[in-house]
């Protein structure tokens, strides 16, 4: 095991938690000398397992603070200060010590594994989504007194949580998905990780989970994949999973804000999310389950958006389709307001009925249901520097699509997530059976995956076939695996 880098602001807070314990008497007996600030501060801290390295460190600190309030009160005692002023001083004395500790990537701590398992051959067919994990995680620990503790990465390994801890019983947990790229210049890319560390910030928060410092848990992870560098495939349409969570560990049943969290850090190589590759699926309209719904957690990556999804894929897949599509009804009789695509934001390429026929992308507007996809934000920046489409976030409800594709005005239509990427769509199944079919030109699809990686900045869009879902996954690969500079793509030293 090594230790990167140990601060003594792990021992600060420490200090700060001893002072505030004893503020009322230290304000208030304090200024009359009745006690000892040294009855207090070391004796906890002989009990933390690093106490002993670090014990002149604490000292130090515990001395500063103490001689600074000693001062104080003979400045008192002489008349030099009112005691209004030594209790509003000695307060701030005690406020200025820094507070819980944030994730530093400083005190990273790393410890092997004396085995390494085989890796898997980037087979398509064969590397099931999720199936097999790296041999090493992140782990950082929070406790609402000490804050977050050193991150460490550890060998893979079972969690350890008391029965009663509140993720197990009140579902107080979050995570994100991204993925880490191979590029054939030997590099590794995260594609648009800031994103991902904000969207599990705001979800922490909306479940009561703690803040944290999300630059300093990016670098953890970059850390991570510099260890488990080999398990990253370099063939294109596969990757490295990266798969943050957090959960609430106190182990108590009562329903109240947590006061301890683990946040754990797995890796997974994957390839394809479907194997068929940039094959068009169906989708089953679902108006009795509600994926999620106004006020919910649905703009939230939260398991409890997902849990209740699986019997409703069940039911897709007895019927044929791959995914569900959630409508939501709101009883304006339209249909239905279109939500997610199982794991996907749902975009429709529609040509409009007035006389130029416009094209417009409409993908659903982040209204609170949904969730806020980075492939998402992705799919709507590139289209708009395509320059050949009006591009829309607004309300969509289903009969709109339905009579779209009764008129022949559907061009395409397609899901978008970190696991499928693109992935395009040729019809919708009801419930009562009817089946709306959709167009997918696989040819104008494949004219634009054929072209040269980064060969896209010199097309000339007036003379080529019309296929977003082609011409958007092959712009997202030059991106993910460096073939075109881009700043959504952050190279791993």
């Amino acid at each position: 095991m090594r230790r990167l880098k140990c601060l003594p602001r792990f021992f600060k807070y420490l200090l700060k938690n001893d002072l505030s314990n004893e503020r009322g008497r230290s304000v208030s007996s304090f200024s009359q000398g009745e006690i000892s600030l040294q009855t207090f501060g070391l004796k906890r801290l002989h009990n933390e397992p690093i106490f002993s390295a670090n014990q002149q460190v604490h000292n130090q600190l515990f001395h500063s603070t103490t001689t600074s309030l000693k001062m104080r009160r003979q400045e008192y005692s002489s008349g030099l200060l009112s005691g209004r002023a030594l209790q509003q001083q000695t307060a701030e004395c005690i406020d200025n010590l820094p507070g819980p500790s944030n994730i530093s990537f400083q005190d990273l701590v790393l410890q092997r594994s004396k085995t390494l398992k085989v890796k898997p051959k980037p087979d398509a067919q064969t590397l099931k989504f999720g199936a097999v994990c790296t041999d090493h995680m992140l782990q950082i620990t929070w406790t609402e007194a000490h804050g977050w503790k050193a991150p460490a990465i550890n060998p893979l390994g079972p969690l350890t949580l008391h029965p009663c801890s509140q993720v197990l019983h009140y579902a107080i947990e979050c995570f994100e998905g991204m993925k880490a790229f191979r590029g054939k210049d030997g590099c590794v890319r995260l594609f648009r990780p800031d994103m991902n560390m904000h969207r599990l910030f705001c979800s922490a928060a909306r479940i009561g989970l703690p803040h944290f410092d999300k630059v300093a848990l990016l670098e953890c992870i970059k850390e991570l994949l510099r260890v488990e560098k080999d398990w990253i495939p370099s063939e294109e349409g596969f990757s490295l999973y990266i798969r943050p969570t957090m959960i609430a560990t106190d182990s108590v049943l009562g329903l109240a804000p947590t006061k301890e969290a683990m946040l754990f850090v797995v890796l997974s190589p994957v390839g394809p999310y479907f194997p068929s590759g940039l094959k068009p699926i169906r989708l089953l309209v679902d108006t009795k389950h509600a994926r999620a719904f106004p006020g919910g957690v649905g703009n939230n990556k939260v398991g409890g958006n997902y849990a209740p999804t699986l019997v409703p894929q069940k039911q897709a897949a007895e019927r044929g389709c791959s995914q569900v599509l959630y409508v939501l009804q709101d009883g304006l009789g339209k249909g239905g307001l279109v939500g997610e695509a199982g794991a996907m934001n749902l975009f429709v390429l529609l040509r409009s009925t007035n006389l130029n026929e416009e094209l417009e992308l409409v993908t659903p507007a982040l209204d609170g249901t949904i969730l806020p996809g980075v492939t998402r934000d992705s799919v709507l920046r590139l289209s708009k520097s395509f320059g050949n489409m009006k591009v829309s976030e607004r309300q969509l409800y289903f009969n709109e699509i339905e009579d779209a594709a009764s008129e022949g005005r559907v061009i395409e239509v397609f899901g978008t997530g970190t696991a499928c990427m693109i992935q395009p769509i040729s019809g919708f199944v009801k419930e009562d059976g009817t089946e709306i079919s959709l167009k997918f030109d696989s040819k104008a699809a494949e004219y634009w995956l054929r072209k040269l990686p980064g060969s896209l900045s010199n097309c000339n869009q007036d003379y080529e076939p019309i296929s977003l879902c082609g011409r958007l996954t092959r712009k997202l690969l030059d991106i993910y695996y460096g073939y075109t500079e881009h700043p959504w793509s952050v190279v791993v030293n």
